[in-house]
């Protein structure tokens, strides 16, 4: 990345890991309606990042502080308002 050292950016990343544990309340769907990602995304590239030492699961509890089926639970039904702007926001993430 250009302009942004590893150092800050990993200091950035754990920042960012760090609010979003904080922040249950907003659900992953808001997210990917929002901004084009979610934890699992986030959970996804650290998987990919990690050249083989995690796993997606693995990731995933990296990310949530917390297995991903303990946080799922916790998590209310998504209303179709918010499956609708997910669908919509993916859609531009493939544009």
């Amino acid at each position: 990345m250009q302009g942004i050292d590893d150092a800050t950016a990993a200091a950035a990343f754990r920042s960012l890991v760090e609010h979003l544990r904080k922040r249950e309340d907003v659900q992953n769907v808001d997210l990917m309606g929002y901004t084009g990602f979610c934890r699992n995304c986030l959970a996804d590239w650290v998987s990919e990042g990690s050249g083989g030492k995690l796993d997606r699961e693995a990731a995933r509890e990296a990310v949530y502080g917390m297995p991903y089926a303990e946080w799922k639970k916790r998590q209310p039904e998504a209303s179709q308002e918010q499956l609708d702007r997910m669908a919509a926001s993916v859609a531009r993430n493939k544009a």
